[in-house]
């Protein structure tokens, strides 16, 4: 038996990068506390949401892989508390700019870095005005806590993302999350769809998941997004097992069972009965 205890914290974020800084520090220490071996924060958590609008001035919030700052950080603070850390930031390379999740295992090691590949452009999700998409393809590392699997956000919306990271062993998904109202359709509430398509990642993957999101209202531009938070832990059945509010900063804590979730894919047979030879059309267009 291979038991962890996973943490999703949510938190409103301020117009300074310090303060969120602060805050994701004080709920990290928080979850490890409470037994967290590994903890997801929300996507550019450092920052606001700045894709609500498209403005030149933001995209000097961009840092290099390496020698970061924030990654430096908070590798330290996973060696200290012993946890997996994987650190969402905002990613300059070369002349091109990305939307990034440096890996820290739990000895403050960091392990690499996954770049967000698929790319959302909507009112209030302006993401391709700053990303270029990732060059990094999906990607899982061997952790202390077992094998993960780190997409970002959009990416969860593509069961591709999910089954490519299974197929590459991953024991379990993790996705940073930055996701609220839509501008142009106020009416329209997404948080229902959002949960549902990532449970069903967990279920045909046979695999847990984690999804961070944060909380609170950021204008920009005269445009606003309220972001609903509802950062949940899934179960290898799709189930929920653990979520958290709409609103209020809180960490969602979870128990998982790592090998019995490993011995119930093995024992469904779906990755045994696949037929890659038939899915030829899904690299097509």
């Amino acid at each position: 038996m291979r038991e962890l205890v996973v943490a999703a914290p949510q938190f409103a974020a301020s117009e300074e990068p310090a303060e969120n800084a602060d805050a994701a520090e004080r709920l990290v220490r928080e979850a490890a506390r409470k037994g967290a071996g590994l903890v997801l924060l929300q996507e550019l958590f450092a920052s606001r949401y700045f894709c609500v609008t498209e403005e030149l001035r933001h995209l000097t919030l961009a840092q290099p892989f390496e020698g970061n700052p924030l990654i430096a950080r908070f590798a330290d603070l996973a060696r200290e508390l012993g946890v997996v850390l994987p650190v969402p930031f905002f990613e300059t390379a070369g002349q091109a700019h990305f939307n990034s999740v440096a890996v820290v295992d739990a000895d403050g090691r960091v392990l690499g870095v996954y770049r967000k590949s698929h790319i959302p452009q909507g009112p209030g999700y302006e993401e391709k005005f700053y990303f270029s998409p990732g060059n990094t393809g999906f990607r899982v590392w061997d952790t202390a806590v077992g094998r993960i699997g780190v997409g970002i956000c959009w990416d969860q919306w593509f069961p591709e993302a999910a089954r490519a990271m299974a197929l590459m062993g991953a024991e379990i998904l993790l996705y940073p999350s930055a996701i609220g109202s839509e501008p142009e359709a106020p009416g329209y509430d997404s948080q229902p769809h959002w949960e549902t398509v990532m449970r069903g990642h967990a279920a045909a993957n046979l695999m847990p998941l984690v999804a961070s999101n944060r909380i609170g209202e950021e204008p920009q531009g005269g445009r606003e997004v309220f972001f609903y938070g509802s950062s949940f832990v899934a179960g290898p059945s799709g189930e929920i097992i653990a979520k958290g509010s709409r609103d209020g900063e809180e960490i969602v804590l979870a128990r998982l069972d790592l090998d019995e979730a490993a011995v119930m894919r093995r024992g469904w047979g779906l990755f045994r009965d696949r037929r890659p030879d038939l899915y030829g059309r899904l690299a097509g267009l």
